[in-house]
């Protein structure tokens, strides 16, 4: 385990954004087997791969590098694990970065997907999203923040993140979402 915590010391941007993009990817596969198992006949269980190299394709090229700058530009800007600068990390974040993230999701899968329409799936669950996020988000950032140092914190993130992105895929898949 030393030896692996001295690469990720040592390369902390490659392995945060590898292991953020890993994490991505997963919460689509586990949204597609577990959540995605009732809204399909129990003749097609097969994996959407092109869908889950969206998923981790938006969580590569956005989520996991805005995530790794933003995260050490909070922490400058707000240096300290104390209860004012932890708390002052967790509302900045959620009113700079968490609607930022939420629509690259939306909108970047809909790119992905030639959708003609690429801000119907952020009309249709912004708001959603951004509400249960704001509890979800306040109180794993709020840990993040206090006690992960800031070399792990994109790869604690990232499995935060896993729970939260299979709620997106989840969202964005009962509300009618389909692939164009």
């Amino acid at each position: 385990m030393s030896r692996a915590w001295a690469v990720i010391k040592a390369h902390p941007y490659i392995s945060n954004v590898l292991g953020y993009t890993t994490l991505f990817a997963s919460a689509d596969l586990i949204q597609q087997r577990v959540l995605g198992a009732g809204s399909r006949s129990e003749d097609s269980v097969a994996i959407d791969w092109r869908q889950t190299a969206r998923v981790a394709t938006v969580g590569f090229c956005f989520h996991a590098n805005f995530n790794y700058h933003w995260l050490r530009g909070l922490e400058r800007m707000l240096p300290g694990g104390g209860v004012k600068a932890v708390t002052g990390k967790v509302v900045v974040d959620q009113l700079v970065a968490a609607p930022l993230t939420i629509s690259a999701f939306y909108i970047g899968l809909s790119l992905l997907e030639n959708k003609d329409d690429p801000l119907k799936d952020w009309r249709l669950n912004f708001w959603t999203s951004y509400k249960t996020g704001v509890v979800f988000w306040s109180t794993m950032q709020a840990v993040n923040f206090a006690l992960i140092p800031p070399v792990a914190r994109t790869v604690f993130l990232g499995g935060i993140a896993l729970t939260f992105t299979i709620f997106l895929c989840h969202l964005r898949g009962q509300s009618g979402h389909k692939p164009e």
